[in-house]
């Protein structure tokens, strides 16, 4: 895989844009800002029966974070709090390691290529950031 960061798994991600938009009787949500680059990212989930029955997102940032709001847009419903959180610790070691996570959502292996640039990896975690922080929301029925 070459060292760009602009592969095109994360520009197909990005344009997807799975789970963009609003949601309505959200029971989390947690908007989160980079101060470094800009980057702005609001998630609102809905739990229902213990599951992320519905998450959407709306982002104002680079190309990275967009894409990494899609993965969540589109792996998120249907998991657990343990299951996002464990994606998103898997995502953190891919960053770190540049190794992929075997058998966690496959989309995370497109951002591979961030390993290299340090800088970027905020960029990356912001979306998972804030759906971790939606979450702690619900579950405390903060919002």
């Amino acid at each position: 895989m070459s060292d760009s960061i602009y592969q095109e798994a994360i520009k197909t991600l990005a344009q997807a844009a799975h789970g963009a938009g609003t949601l309505e009787a959200a029971t989390g949500e947690a908007r989160l800002d980079n101060p470094l680059c800009g980057d702005r990212v609001r998630v609102q989930l809905r739990i229902e029966g213990g599951r992320i029955a519905a998450l959407a997102h709306e982002v104002r940032g680079c190309l990275l974070c967009r894409a990494a709001a899609a993965a969540l847009g589109l792996r998120a419903p249907g998991s657990s709090a343990e299951e996002l959180e464990a994606a998103a610790a898997a995502l953190a070691r891919l960053l770190e390691t540049g190794e992929p996570p075997a058998g966690l959502w496959r989309e995370l292996a497109a951002f591979a290529p961030v390993h290299a640039h340090p800088g970027r990896h905020a960029c990356v975690r912001l979306p998972f950031d804030a759906a971790i922080e939606a979450l702690s929301r619900a579950a405390a029925g903060s919002g």
